[in-house]
C-alpha cells in the first residue's frame, strides 16, 4: 500500500467491475452493429476479423440491409437477436452513435467498442453524452477512436480494419493508446505472442487503468507493455502497478509526452526541470515498472519477459563469432550501462580449455577460432559462462540469417545450451534487418528470444537483468516527526504564496533535516549588533518578500569575512533590495545535491531528488519516487545519480556522511507526504553533503490555496 498517497478509486464501482470488463474483452456473444457485406468497408471487416480467429462464440451482424453477411445470419437490430449479447460493437458514424449505444443499453450489453471519433459538430457534448449513457447501463467501452483490441485466447478480433494472419497466443498484455503503435506491434513480428492487445483510444469510460488491472489478473500474462500519453485515472493506475508487482507482471511502459508547458510556470527549479512526466518517473520507479525509450525497445523488452526463466541475480555472459563486432557490443554496452559478469578463475579455466588456443577465455568471449567444431565451442563455452555464479542472463551474438550453415550452428548452439541451464538466452544481432524469419520462429518456439540490432537487444538485456517487482508496505512515520495540526496551520498562514526562507527553513528543521544558523536583521544598526555574535564566514541574504531565487537577481553575498566586510555588502544589497536580509554562516564545502516534490492533482506526492546548485536545470541529473520513502528506497534513489561517485570522494576531496544524506532524504520524504495537500510546490536546494553531514541551505516552499485545517 502506499501510506497517506492513494484513495479508493471514485469513480462508480461498475466500470471497473469484473463483469463489465469480462463482457468488454472476453464475451460470449457479441453483436457488430453496421456489418456490411460490401468489399472494403469498415462493417465488411468487421465481420472478416469476428471470424478469423475462430471464436467459439456467437457473432451476430446487424444491418437491415442484408438477410445474411459472409455466412452469418444477419438482423435488422438489436431487439430482434434471438439472444441478449455481452458486446456490441458499433460500427456506424458519429452522428449515429447516441441511439446505436442507447440501443446497446437497452438491450441490455455489459460492453461496447466504438471505432468513431465521437467529436461531431451537430453534438459539441457527444463524448459527455455517450459517457452518460455508459455510466447509467454499468457498460465498459474500448474507446471511441480505437482500433479494437484482439483477445487471442479465444481467438476474437473486435476490429475495422482487416488483418486475418494467424495470431497464436502467448505470455504478452499491450494496451496502447496509439492505434498506430496497436496495428504495428499486432501485425509485423509473429515473435511476439500476445495474449490481450488493446487500442484503447479516447477512454471515455474504460482506461489504461483499468485494461491493466484486467491483464495482471490473468494468470496466462507475464508482462504487460504500455504506450501511453496519460493516465486518465491515477488512482486505479497506480493500484493496477501495485497488483503488478504482487503477481510478479512486469509492465513495461513506452511513455510519450515526456514535456509540458506546465514546467515553464513552475516557481521552483523542481518544477522546471521535472514537469508532470516527473510524477509518472516517480510512480513507474515506485512500483518497478519498466521505462523504455522507443517501440523498438518496448518490442524486445516484451520479447525477453515473453520466455518464462527471469534472470538471476549478476551480469550478463556473452559469446562473440566477432572480435571487431564484440568491441562494438563492449562500446554500447557501457553506453546503456549494463553490468557484464565477472566469472570465477575456475570458470574462464573451463572456457579456456573449450575455445582456440590463440583465444583468450574472457567476458564478454570472442569464441570464434575457426569453422572446425564451431557449435560445440558456442554451445560449451556459453554453458561454461552461464554455470557461474555471478552469470544472469546468457547471450549470443551473431548476425544470423535464413540459409547460412553458420547462422543454423550458431542458433543450434543457443537451444542447445538452453537446454542445460535454468538461467535465459537470448540470441541478439548486430544489425537490425539480418533476414532471419526462419531460424526467429524457430529459436522463439524454443523459449530463446532475438533480438535485433546490439543497442537495442543491450538496453532490453539491461532492463531484464536488472527488473525486480517492488511491493511498497506500509511505512511507520517517525516518532520524532511534529505534530501535523501545528505545521499545517504554519504553512496555511500563507495561502498560495511562498513562505519566508527563515520559515521554510525552520519547517525543515522541524522534520529533523540540519540548516544552518542564521540571524534576520532589516537595518544597519542590527548588522552591526549582530556580527559580534557571528562565526565568519558568512552569508548575506535578501529577505524581501516575492525573491524566490535570489542569486540571479544579485540578492546573495558568498564568504563575507568579518564584520567591515558584512556591512559594506548590507549597504550595497539594501540599496538595490531592500532593507530585510538574513545573515547565514557559511556551511563548508561539501557536494551539492537538491531535493524536491512534485504536487500534481490526482496523484501521490513524488519526492525528487537531483545535482544542486546553480546548474541543477542543466545536469538533468535526476530521480524521482513516491513519498514517504524508507532507507532503501532512498538510498536507491542516492544510488541511481551520476553525482553520488562525488559523495564517495574525489580527487582528494572527503568522503560525505552518506548515511546523513539517506536519513535527510527520508525525513525530507515524511515531510512532502504529510504536507502534499497543503502545499504547491517544495524546493530545497542546494544540500550539502559532506564529511559532518547534510545541510539544508535554502529551501523555497509554496503554499497551496486549499482551506486551513482547524
Amino acid at each position: 500500500m502506499i501510506t497517506n498517497a492513494i484513495e479508493a478509486p471514485s469513480r462508480p464501482l461498475p466500470l471497473n467491475s469484473n463483469e463489465s470488463l469480462s463482457a468488454l474483452l472476453t464475451p460470449r456473444s457479441i453483436a457488430l452493429l453496421g456489418a456490411s457485406a460490401r468489399p472494403g468497408s469498415l462493417g465488411s471487416a468487421m465481420v472478416s476479423m469476428a471470424k478469423a480467429g475462430n471464436y467459439a462464440g456467437e457473432v451476430f451482424p446487424i444491418n437491415p440491409q442484408y438477410p445474411e453477411i459472409a455466412g452469418l445470419r444477419a438482423f435488422p437490430d438489436l431487439r430482434q437477436l434471438p439472444t441478449k449479447v455481452d458486446h456490441v460493437v458499433i460500427g456506424v458514424g458519429n452522428d449515429r452513435l447516441e441511439d446505436a449505444l442507447t440501443a446497446a443499453a437497452e438491450h441490455g450489453a455489459r460492453a461496447a467498442t466504438i471505432f468513431a471519433s465521437c467529436v461531431s459538430p451537430n453534438a459539441p457534448d457527444l463524448k459527455d453524452r455517450l459517457r452518460s449513457i455508459a455510466e447509467r447501463a454499468g457498460m465498459a467501452i474500448c474507446g471511441g477512436n480505437c482500433m479494437g483490441f484482439y483477445n487471442n485466447e479465444i481467438g476474437l478480433r473486435v476490429a475495422g480494419f482487416p488483418a486475418l494472419q494467424p495470431m497464436p497466443s502467448g505470455k504478452l498484455g499491450l494496451i496502447s493508446q496509439s492505434g498506430s503503435v496497436f496495428g504495428a506491434l499486432a501485425h509485423n513480428d509473429t515473435r511476439l505472442r500476445f495474449a490481450t492487445i488493446i487500442s484503447s483510444g479516447a477512454e471515455m469510460v474504460t482506461t489504461t487503468a483499468d485494461y491493466l488491472c484486467h491483464m495482471v489478473r490473468n494468470e496466462a500474462i507475464a508482462a504487460v507493455g504500455l504506450f501511453i500519453e496519460s493516465i486518465r485515472d491515477p488512482q486505479t493506475f497506480a493500484l493496477a502497478l501495485e497488483e503488478a508487482a504482487n503477481r510478479n507482471v512486469a509492465v513495461i511502459v513506452l511513455k510519450v509526452g515526456r514535456t509540458a508547458k506546465s514546467a515553464e510556470m513552475a516557481l521552483s527549479h523542481t518544477g522546471a526541470i521535472a514537469g508532470t512526466d516527473a510524477v509518472y518517473s516517480g510512480i513507474f520507479r515506485h512500483f518497478g515498472a519498466i521505462q523504455v525509450d522507443d517501440l523498438d525497445e518496448l518490442a524486445a523488452t516484451m520479447l525477453l519477459f515473453q520466455q518464462p526463466r527471469r534472470a538471476s541475480k549478476g551480469g550478463l555472459v556473452a559469446v562473440h563469432d566477432s572480435g571487431g563486432e564484440r568491441e562494438l557490443v563492449v562500446d554500447l554496452a557501457e553506453k546503456v550501462g549494463l553490468t557484464y559478469a565477472s566469472p570465477s578463475p575456475e570458470t574462464l579455466n573451463k572456457v579456456g580449455a573449450i575455445i582456440s588456443e590463440d583465444l583468450k577465455p574472457a567476458n564478454p568471449l570472442d569464441a570464434w577460432g575457426s569453422s572446425a567444431n564451431f557449435e560445440a565451442t558456442f554451445s560449451d563455452s556459453l554453458s561454461a559462462l552461464l554455470e557461474d555464479d555471478d552469470a544472469a542472463a546468457g547471450a549470443i551474438f551473431c548476425n544470423i540469417r535464413d540459409g547460412y550453415y553458420v547462422s543454423e550452428g550458431v542458433s543450434n548452439a543457443a537451444i542447445d545450451a538452453h537446454g542445460r541451464t535454468d538461467k535465459p538466452v537470448a540470441v541478439i544481432t548486430n544489425y537490425s534487418l539480418v533476414q532471419h524469419d526462419s531460424l526467429a520462429a524457430t529459436l522463439t518456439e524454443r523459449g530463446i528470444p532475438v533480438l535485433d540490432g546490439a543497442r537495442v537487444g543491450l538496453r532490453a538485456l539491461r532492463l531484464f537483468i536488472e527488473w525486480q517487482p517492488k511491493r511498497p508496505a506500509a511505512l511507520q512515520r517517525p516518532a520524532d516527526l511534529p505534530v501535523l495540526p501545528d505545521v499545517i496551520s504554519t504553512i496555511s498562514r500563507y495561502r498560495n504564496a511562498a513562505l519566508p526562507e527563515a520559515e521554510a527553513l525552520a519547517l525543515l528543521s522541524r522534520y529533523g533535516i540540519s540548516t544552518p544558523v542564521r540571524k534576520a536583521a532589516g537595518n544597519a544598526d542590527d548588522i552591526r549588533q549582530l556580527a559580534s555574535s557571528l562565526n565568519f564566514p558568512v552569508v548575506l541574504k535578501t529577505a524581501t518578500e516575492g525573491i524566490l531565487h535570489k542569486s540571479d537577481v544579485g540578492g546573495v553575498v558568498l564568504g563575507i569575512v568579518d564584520p567591515a566586510a558584512l556591512e559594506k555588502s548590507y549597504e550595497d544589497m539594501s540599496a538595490r533590495l531592500g532593507p530585510l536580509v538574513n545573515i547565514v554562516e557559511m556551511v563548508p564545502k561539501g557536494v551539492e545535491l537538491a531535493l524536491g516534490a512534485i504536487i500534481e492533482d490526482g496523484w501521490p506526492p513524488i519526492v525528487m531528488i537531483a545535482a544542486g546548485g546553480v546548474l541543477i536545470e542543466y545536469l538533468a541529473d535526476v530521480a524521482f519516487d513516491v513519498a514517504p520513502l524508507d532507507r532503501p528506497r532512498a538510498r536507491s534513489l542516492l544510488d541511481s545519480l551520476s553525482i553520488k561517485r562525488l559523495l564517495s570522494g574525489h580527487r582528494g576531496a572527503s568522503p560525505a556522511d552518506q548515511d546523513a544524506v539517506i536519513e535527510a532524504i527520508v525525513r525530507f520524504s515524511w515531510l512532502v507526504s504529510d504536507m502534499a495537500p497543503h502545499l504547491a510546490e517544495l524546493d530545497v536546494n542546494p544540500v550539502i553533503a559532506g564529511p559532518a553531514g547534510a545541510m539544508a541551505v535554502d529551501a523555497l516552499i509554496v503554499s497551496s490555496h486549499l482551506e486551513d485545517v482547524s
